[in-house]
């Protein structure tokens, strides 16, 4: 990965593009790389297609927990496929070389993508909240123009606030090395490049990482407070096993996600290795969506029943 354009401007060099080392400082893993990536990346997307195909197409699953999983299965698509052909790519051609603009887009649908999958948890735990702490007015509450809003919420409420961080960015001076170490456009990692006094910027991002990652953790943290709260006053067993089955699925999921995202962004760079770093950013822009399907198949009958009548018809 030799190739770096640059051109002089006033004395100091501007970068005209990045260069993402990726997975190039364990060559001897290249390929075996390639071919794991390439692997989960269909599963992905073969295991979130037919979710988002049973949710829309089954008749038992016309509601609206299965609506918001639709639309999780869908974000999951488009969020692992805003890094992972890139980092496909890089791995067949042994390059790189990403344009200033390419790698500006990229970030702006990490972070949309990335925010708009917290919102949507929230929605869900929210979901959850309703039909188990008030399930006679669960219908009425959850009604499918309010689950519309809810889903269309948490996709576009994020979107000026993205697009203006990935623009208050990428308007910052870069100089000197052009070289980012991560598979993807990674928001701190491109930072670190800028020149001159970024403490206005890393605050800004801490604060949108509290807003988009521990606000809403916070509101789910207060909701399953509620629900086992809820749970545990049920006088039958089978009744509280029902229940916490009912949200098990989306609890393991935002374990997950939440655990691994705040783990990498809300920790202080200055005690977190690199290789850590990608290490945390590959297991929830690739392992969780992998793993979401899987999650919520195993441990949902509604969802495997209907797997079980589709299957036959393929």
């Amino acid at each position: 990965m030799e190739s770096k354009l640059k051109a002089e401007e006033s004395n100091n060099t501007a970068i005209m593009e990045f260069v993402l080392v990726g997975f190039s400082d364990v060559p001897n893993l290249q390929w075996i790389l390639f071919g794991i990536f390439l692997v989960i990346y269909l599963i992905i997307l073969l295991g979130n297609s037919i979710i988002i195909l049973i949710t829309r197409n089954d008749s038992t699953l016309q509601n609206p927990m299965y609506f918001f999983l639709g639309n999780l299965s869908f974000l999951e698509i488009c969020y692992v496929t805003a890094t992972v052909p890139r980092m496909l790519s890089d791995i067949w051609t042994q390059k790189g070389n990403i344009s200033f603009l390419a790698c500006a887009t990229q970030m702006g649908f990490v972070l949309l993508f990335g925010g708009a999958e917290c919102l949507l948890l929230t929605v869900m735990a929210y979901d959850c909240y309703v039909a188990i702490c008030n399930p006679l007015n669960y219908p009425l509450v959850m009604n499918h123009k309010v689950c519309t809003q809810l889903a269309a919420g948490s996709w576009i409420s994020g979107i000026p606030v993205e697009i203006g961080q990935t623009c208050q960015i990428f308007s910052l001076s870069f100089c000197g090395s052009n070289t980012v170490n991560h598979f993807f456009c990674d928001l701190s990692q491109i930072l670190k490049l800028a020149c001159g006094d970024k403490l206005v910027n890393q605050m800004v991002i801490y604060i949108l990482a509290v807003i988009f990652l521990m606000v809403p953790f916070l509101l789910i943290v207060a909701s399953y407070s509620k629900i086992i709260s809820s749970i545990l006053k049920l006088s039958s067993a089978k009744g509280r096993t029902k229940a916490f089955t009912t949200c098990s699925s989306h609890l393991t999921v935002v374990v997950l996600f939440y655990g691994t995202a705040a783990i990498n962004y809300l920790q202080p760079k200055s005690n977190q290795s690199e290789g850590l770093g990608k290490l945390l950013s590959l297991f929830y822009t690739i392992l969780t969506p992998m793993m979401n399907p899987v999650v919520y198949s195993l441990r949902n009958k509604d969802v495997m029943v209907a797997l079980k009548r589709l299957l036959p018809n393929y």
